[in-house]
């Protein structure tokens, strides 16, 4: 009876002591070199499967070497936009600070942010509230951050002429015990906000802003749509 591979395998896994039994004939078999080009003795080819996965590993650490650096990297530049934005006394600063700083330092070009059903300082400035039916559901539907390449023309028009070139956008419900308002973030890289990336700073530059807004507003209770 031929015997196939898989049980070939499973023989030689319950019965270690063949490899001593028969170690003479073992080392004279030579299969081929995994990337080709000759063949070597079974023992030459387990060391390269050693180096193989050595290999791996080694470039498994780098990779979460470099993913701890830009994550060092990114938290200093919260812990440097929060300390910058703690220091502004005014809604209208600290909302063209937020912009600014989030263009320079986290070479996010595009920067909108819109509030509703807040008075208070700050009130005056009617490019930053928003009465849209459509935006508050939308933000009072965001659960966590949105990253993708879909958004509402509406929205979307918030950009103005720089609009039509946006390709990826990020939107932020601005919220504590209620939903008041929505920060949006837009690329021309299709790649730069993408569904599947993760969002934890995203949350805290939210959680952050939503905090930091309630210092200059009072948030009224939501308002029935008549």
């Amino acid at each position: 009876m031929k015997l196939g591979s898989e049980e070939v395998a499973q023989y030689l896994k319950q019965h270690p002591q063949f490899f001593d039994e028969y170690a003479d004939m073992l080392a004279d078999i030579y299969i081929p070199h995994p990337h080709g080009g000759r063949v070597i003795p079974i023992s030459e080819r387990q060391i390269v499967t050693l180096r193989d996965k050595n290999h791996a590993l080694q470039d498994k650490l780098r990779e979460l070497i470099k993913f701890g650096e830009e994550n060092d990297t990114i938290s200093e530049k919260m812990h440097r936009l929060v300390i910058t934005l703690l220091t502004r006394t005014h809604l209208k600063d600290f909302l063209h600070e937020l912009n600014s700083n989030l263009c320079d330092n986290f070479s996010i070009p595009h920067v909108a942010i819109r509030l509703w059903n807040v008075t208070g300082d700050g009130i005056e400035l009617s490019e930053f509230i928003s009465t849209n039916t459509e935006t508050r559901t939308i933000a009072n539907n965001l659960i966590n951050p949105y990253c993708g390449s879909q958004l509402s023309d509406k929205i979307k028009s918030w950009f103005g002429e720089s609009a039509t070139h946006l390709r990826s956008f990020s939107m932020i419900p601005i919220r504590t015990k209620q939903t008041f308002g929505l920060l949006v973030l837009g690329s021309e890289e299709s790649h730069r906000f993408y569904p599947e990336m993760g969002t934890l700073y995203l949350i805290r530059l939210g959680e952050f802003v939503s905090t930091a807004i309630t210092r200059y507003v009072v948030i009224e209770k939501e308002k029935e749509e008549a």
